[in-house]
């Protein structure tokens, strides 16, 4: 075990965007038994706190990689392109303008006598939306070459719009139910 090497090397999964889900929470929970800090209790100090260490680790990864958002920023991440940053990517204005349209859309929904199925309707149209940004990047990612690992960080940077507009939605459900 090395907490230097990356997430997919850590839980021996091969690196991709379409990861098996069922695969990386098999290999975590076979790690979690293997690394939790209670199999170590009766060992040395330094034992103890690698043990901390490596279930940290694990758990870090399991979160990037379970999150299909967060999986491409890691895996652009280890290519040397950051798209955490706000200012990392710049998007076109058509774009910009096409969420603020969403967001109006959401508000509007929200002032409406009936709202749950607009709601409904609204939360696919995203969830589509989202999924092609996915198809994309994992297209552009498996290319691997310059250009299309720039264009990849691009359509993380929608990724993010669009999944902040999911919370936004999720947070509306919850304040009907």
């Amino acid at each position: 075990m090395d907490i230097q090497q990356d997430y997919f090397s850590f839980l021996g999964l091969p690196e991709s965007y379409n990861i098996d889900l069922a695969a990386l929470s098999s290999r975590y929970r076979e790690l979690q038994k293997t690394l939790h800090p209670d199999r170590f209790a009766h060992l040395s100090e330094r034992e103890k706190r690698l043990s901390v260490q490596y279930t940290a680790y694990l758990n870090e990864a399991v979160t990037a990689l379970k999150s299909p958002l967060k999986r491409a920023q890691y895996l652009l991440f280890l290519r040397g392109i950051d798209t955490v940053s706000e200012t990392s990517v710049h998007l076109e204005p058509a774009f910009l303008y096409e969420q603020m349209e969403l967001r109006e859309d959401l508000e509007d929904i929200k002032k409406s006598v009936s709202p749950e199925s607009a709601l409904d309707s609204f939360a696919d149209k995203v969830a589509q939306q989202l999924s092609e940004f996915q198809k994309i990047f994992s297209d552009c990612y498996a290319a691997r070459d310059d250009e299309s690992l720039q264009l990849a960080a691009t359509i993380v940077r929608k990724m993010q719009f669009m999944v902040k507009l999911q919370k936004e939605i999720e947070l509306f459900e919850y304040e009907l139910d």
